[in-house]
Parts: C-alpha cells; structure tokens; sequence
C-alpha cells in the first residue's frame, strides 16, 4: 500500500468513525489555493474542519506529532476560504484532526478525534 492508498483509506475510516460519533459529513476533499480540508463536517451548531492524519509506521512520530507549522497555517486559510464562500464567517466552527493507526494489513489499531487540534 503506498502513501496515497494508506491516505485514502484513512480518510474513509474517518468519515465512517465520525459518522459513528454524530458528525454529519457536508463536503470531502475541499481544495482551494490557499489549501486544503480533507473533511468539512457538522457536529451540533458548529462546522467542523477536518484533517486525516494515518500513520502505518510510528517510527518518524504519531499521526498527531505529523502536522507541521506551514499545514496548520495552510489548513487555517482554506478554513477562512470555505466560511466566506461558503457560509456565515462569524459561524461557530473549529479545526480537529482525526489520527489514525493502521497496522501491517491495513486495519486501523487506533482512531481518536483531537479536537481543536489547530486553532487561530
């Protein structure tokens, strides 16, 4: 499994392990050229963005020790996008990281939802 398939995979156990938590999935893979989201959900009253991080190898650090500075900023700015085009800038919404765990087969060994993982 490459990186791209390991990332896919990630980003389908996500949605099924949000879906299961009461997130109602709105858009995926939201791309603009200030950034990207890989999930825009909704969780009670708040929009919620979110980033997939999967990890087969823990060896270079957990999925949550993977987001660098320019990501979150990144991250930041295509949120800022998607609210202006989108919706109300002044919704309540936030950033959460989803971390997901595969082992050698390709089953998930741990998920957890972070949330507010990247604030302004």
């Amino acid at each position: 499994m490459d990186r791209r398939e390991t990332g896919a995979l990630g980003e389908k156990l996500a949605r099924d392990f949000l879906k299961k938590r009461g997130y109602r999935i709105v858009e995926t893979n939201y791309r603009c050229r200030r950034g990207e989201i890989d999930i825009v959900a909704r969780q009670k009253d708040s929009l919620v963005f979110v980033e997939v991080r999967t990890k087969r190898n823990l060896s270079y650090g957990t999925p949550e020790e993977s987001i660098s500075s320019s990501k979150k900023s990144r991250m930041r700015n295509a949120a800022y996008h998607y609210l202006q085009s989108h919706h109300d800038p002044t919704e309540s919404w936030r950033i959460d990281l989803v971390a997901v765990e595969l082992d050698a087969n390709g089953k998930p060994t741990r998920m957890e939802i972070v949330e507010n993982a990247v604030w302004e």
